[in-house]
């Protein structure tokens, strides 16, 4: 098949790259047979290259299929400026704040003696679902929203959306995702039945008062146990979030397989919110980092697929998208890898350099800039 090479200012989008694109990169920053987008374009003036191979037929010769795709894309690009005449939809962050709210006065009720109200937890969490699969990047932030003060709220709407935003990555059908997310959600609504003085303590927990906490995951399960809207399986799965694949988790030191994959994906979804988030003890820890660790040090306990489905999630950073790595420069993501997407290429903004976080390790993302 003949190929021409297209300068970057006239290249079309629909065209197909003949040559893998390399750019001082041990893999291609674009492959052989990419149908080029708007996206690759943005990468392609990040490693400042002007030239481009690309497949003649598929200029000259697309399908009808083709062309109207092509069509909408351009179409898309002019509809952008009248987005802003439209009004604007609610933050994520605001959705999130009063969702904590409204979670934190059901805990104050269970605290009392009330019973869980399984829909209105349902119609709590599932509209923050949808708009973080909508919204990636929050899936990094979710930390920055949380605070000591109401962290048991905070970190149940995490878990909660965390659990619901892997179970649809992982294609689960839609009402298993609804019912992944409300059991996240109601993973920790036992520790309404721990003392406050416990939970609230502010100096190191003794022996005896972890204990108390770990008696957590029953309380959740009597609180639910009853309830017709939540299957028997997401009932388990709530009981058993703190187990661990080797055994070395709680209440009964299950392993392997004796260990649900939805209390798999929640436990994975609970230990990253809270190794992320502000506690009595912690500071805030990044993100990216904390996914490693999980991944790297935490082998063994935690089911791979979840994590990685969860790196996937995190890791969905579009091109340009301005981070602040851990040295405090900053900079723009301008180059993905498949296989480690939490350590792109970043074009420092000083000095206009491009480092590979996969091959500078000592380097990491610390949080996304605005």
């Amino acid at each position: 098949m003949e190929q021409a090479v297209e300068n970057l200012d006239e290249l079309k989008l629909g065209s197909v790259v003949a040559e893998d694109i390399l750019a001082n990169t041990m893999t291609p920053i674009i492959r052989k047979d990419t149908k080029i987008t708007r996206e690759h374009i943005q990468v392609l003036r990040a490693f400042e290259i002007s030239k481009v191979p690309v497949k003649i037929e598929n200029i000259f010769n697309r399908t009808e299929e083709e062309l109207k795709k092509l069509k909408e894309e351009e179409e898309a690009i002019v509809s952008v400026s009248k987005e802003t005449s439209k009004p604007k939809k609610v933050s994520f962050e605001s959705l999130y704040m009063d969702s904590v709210k409204k979670y934190h006065k059901e805990f104050s009720s269970w605290e009392a003696g009330a019973k869980v109200d399984v829909t209105k937890l349902r119609n709590i969490i599932m509209p923050l679902v949808e708009r973080a699969l909508e919204e990636p990047k929050v899936f990094s932030q979710l930390n920055e929203y949380s605070n000591i003060s109401k962290y048991n709220a905070h970190h149940s709407i995490a878990v909660g959306i965390i659990s619901g935003a892997i179970a649809k990555k992982m294609d689960y059908p839609a009402g298993q995702i609804i019912q992944i997310a409300t059991a996240g959600l109601l993973a920790d609504c036992g520790m309404a039945k721990v003392d406050v003085k416990i939970r609230e303590k502010k100096s190191f927990l003794t022996e005896a008062d972890f204990s108390e906490i770990k008696k957590h995951p029953m309380n959740s399960f009597q609180m639910i146990k009853d309830s017709p809207l939540i299957k028997p399986e997401m009932k388990l799965a709530v009981f058993q979030h703190h187990e661990r694949l080797d055994g070395s988790g709680y209440p009964k030191g299950e392993k392997m397989d004796k260990i649900s994959v939805v209390a798999q994906i929640i436990a994975v979804s609970d230990v990253y919110h809270a190794m992320t988030s502000e506690r009595v003890f912690r500071t805030k820890s990044s993100s990216f980092k904390v996914l490693e660790m999980i991944r790297e040090e935490e082998f063994g306990k935690y089911n791979i697929t979840v994590v990685n489905t969860l790196l996937s999630l995190v890791g969905e950073l579009p091109i340009s998208t301005r981070v602040l790595l851990s040295d405090e420069s900053e900079g723009e993501v301008v180059f993905l890898h498949r296989d480690s997407p939490v350590r792109p290429m970043i074009r420092l903004t000083e000095s206009g350099q491009i480092i590979d976080l996969a091959a500078k390790r000592v380097l990491y993302i610390e949080s996304i800039l605005n």
